[in-house]
């Protein structure tokens, strides 16, 4: 294996071409945020994006999308930091390489992960977890999705369709409305931005780059990679939005939030309800709803796929000190576990300084 590194906005037509050949090779290939046309977005907006491309010979075998930490000296995280909703290297079935040596190639003290798709054999030595991620199948339709769901789930159905029953006669007919509008989109923004400031966590949406990267993806209308908001009203009034991006019949849901005023009506179920029907009926069979999703959409899943998370570090002075360093903070970790008492307060702790939400769901 040989891997040469290039920025994604310097991938040639070829390149391009050819990334989206071997995306046909794995279903898990075929998610958007593993597509070039996301690398190449990120890239305009986030300087230190990178692509190694797998060689072997004068042949391209494949395709790893990151990027390079340099405060963090040359820690290697994923494409658009950790907003990524899915991970890994994209290559031809059969196809060698070694995970260290790809890190190291790609000039990576070391390189963490926290959504690898299933399927990536040479990281798994490098797993330290791995969790569900809840998918909906719609492949044969929204009606026998959702009779499945009542089978499973009949009490918690009753509910949603009674509360749904309950916000259209004092707020007005509910339904969903998927489309590329920008305003539904500036809606959203401001929604998380303000969720984000209540729960004293650092507000995602203060930095312009992320609000530019989503209006790009929003008009952006490929195969491929296409960005979608699906909004549910309650007559002419937004109840709750969600932003997300589609490649052919898959659907990643990315960031989701609600007016306040609906709250009591479980707008974050209603979401995933009627998001399922209105998608189904464009051709989507399968959305994704990423790990940590809220107990409902546990109701409303019809599988679970597992995502990994985990650190290769290379044999360098630097991915050694990375590795020491990691140890003592997974010491620290597993004592926090250990302990519920400290574990509580280390929560609310953090809960108040608004320091990593990540770190808060790691203890």
């Amino acid at each position: 294996m040989h891997v040469h590194t290039i920025h994604p906005g310097e991938l040639g037509p070829g390149e391009i071409a050819h990334w989206h050949k071997i995306q046909q090779a794995s279903p898990w290939y075929g998610n958007p945020f593993l597509s070039p046309e996301f690398a190449i977005a990120v890239g305009r907006r986030r300087p230190d994006s990178r692509v190694g491309v797998l060689m072997d010979g004068q042949s391209v075998t494949g395709f790893f999308p990151f990027e390079i930490r340099k405060r963090d000296f040359g820690v290697g995280v994923p494409l658009s930091g950790w907003l990524s909703g899915c991970q890994g290297v994209v290559h031809l079935p059969g196809a060698p390489w070694d995970a260290r040596e790809l890190v190291r190639s790609c000039g990576l003290a070391a390189w963490k992960f926290d959504n690898l798709i299933p399927g990536q054999a040479p990281f798994k030595p490098y797993l330290s977890r791995t969790e569900a991620a809840p998918i909906i199948d719609v492949t044969d339709g929204f009606a026998a999705y959702y009779a499945k769901v009542h089978v499973k789930a009949h009490q918690f159905c009753r509910e949603l369709e009674r509360k749904s029953r309950k916000l259209s006669r004092e707020a007005g007919e509910v339904h969903m409305v998927a489309d590329t509008d920008a305003k539904p989109l500036s809606q959203l923004t401001d929604w998380k931005s303000s969720q984000y400031r209540r729960s004293n966590r650092f507000d995602k949406f203060g930095q312009p780059w992320l609000r530019e990267l989503l209006e790009e993806l929003l008009v952006t209308d490929t195969p491929h990679l296409s960005g979608l908001v699906t909004t549910v009203y309650a007559g002419t009034e937004r109840v709750s939005i969600q932003f997300g991006l589609r490649a052919g019949s898959v659907c990643e849901g990315w960031f989701t939030a609600y007016d306040l005023r609906f709250s009591k009506y479980s707008p974050g179920m209603l979401q995933i309800r009627h998001m399922a029907e209105s998608l189904a009926a464009i051709g989507i069979t399968e959305i994704r709803m990423g790990k940590g999703a809220s107990p409902y959409a546990q109701e409303l899943k019809s599988h679970d796929m597992f995502v990994g998370e985990g650190t290769v570090y290379t044999r360098t002075p630097l991915g050694v000190a990375q590795l020491a360093r990691a140890a003592g903070r997974q010491h620290a970790l597993d004592t926090l576990r250990g302990h519920p008492g400290i574990r509580r307060t280390a929560g609310r702790v953090l809960r108040r300084t608004g320091l990593s939400s990540r770190l808060r769901d790691r203890i």
